[in-house]
């Protein structure tokens, strides 16, 4: 009985400790930030939301009606093989008796493309032949009812407007200029690339590839003036590539292309602009 009593008394002893452990509160854990757990959880994957879709330029748009006696192109060319953008072609066409043709001409002073359209108060400027370093003009130019420079012979082709209005495509080879002819105004330059009738203009190839200024008449008689931003073209090219397309052009005369290639449309507000300030411009208004 003695050896059970101890027994007992300790068992009550060692109940009686474990109560007080529990019931004694322990220290608070604080903490300035939550606490992390070991392990980072992998976040569900969510479906990342599809970009907008991207309107794929068009190789051609086809001709498309701006107003009355003025429609507009664009034509990109692709390299077959690689579908990478070679050249971009920008091309207005107009009905020359709706609207009035001019020749602009700063001797020396030359102006930015954009400047020429606003003074000029134009619908459309475009670059116009060679000059100089001092920007005059080479070949003839009759602007402002002044005569500057003499004539090409015996190559290259000028744009005329007549006295009457009346505008005029002509090889110089074909038909010279002459000093008696009562003209409004006037531009020349060179080569034709298609010469009248529909005829390769340039058949040689030099190789030499740059932007390119061009303009032309069809043989429904429409004025078309096209420009290439991207340099791809040689003459020979150029010429081959218009008398192929679906442009039915009579003849076609090169400008000043490189950093002078320049076409501008003011309404809508649009074309290629030209890198250098320019001493003579076509007007169309």
């Amino acid at each position: 009985m003695r050896r059970s009593g101890r027994w007992l008394a300790g068992l009550l002893a060692l109940l009686l400790l474990s109560c007080n452990l529990s019931s004694t509160p322990g220290p608070l854990l604080t903490t300035s930030t939550p606490p992390t757990s070991a392990v980072t959880p992998i976040p569900t994957p969510t479906a990342s939301p599809a970009p907008p879709p991207t309107a794929t330029p068009v190789a051609d748009t086809g001709w498309e009606q701006l107003q009355i006696g003025l429609e507009r192109r664009w034509l990109r060319l692709l390299a077959p093989d690689s579908g990478r953008l070679q050249e971009q072609i920008y091309l207005l066409r107009l009905q020359p008796e709706q609207f009035t043709f001019d020749i602009g001409y700063r001797p020396g002073e030359p102006l930015p493309l954009s400047d020429w359209q606003r003074e000029r108060e134009a619908l459309i400027v475009m670059n116009g032949g060679f000059f100089t370093e001092k920007y005059l003009a080479t070949g003839l130019v009759i602007a402002d009812g002044e005569r500057y420079g003499s004539s090409y012979v015996g190559f290259g082709g000028m744009l005329a407007i007549t006295a009457e209005g009346f505008v005029e495509l002509r090889s110089l080879q074909r038909q010279p200029y002459r000093p008696d002819e009562a003209l409004q105004a006037a531009l020349q330059a060179f080569p034709m690339l298609i010469t009248p009738g529909g005829q390769l203009g340039y058949p040689d190839e030099d190789g030499n590839r740059a932007r390119r200024s061009v303009i032309a008449q069809d043989r429904q008689g429409r004025i078309l003036l096209i420009a290439t931003s991207l340099g791809s073209f040689t003459l020979h090219e150029l010429a081959t590539f218009l008398l192929a397309s679906d442009l039915d052009l009579d003849r076609a005369l090169n400008l000043d292309g490189g950093t002078s290639t320049g076409l501008l449309l003011r309404e809508p507000e649009e074309g290629i602009s030209a890198f250098v300030p320019l001493p003579t411009v076509i007007l169309v208004s």
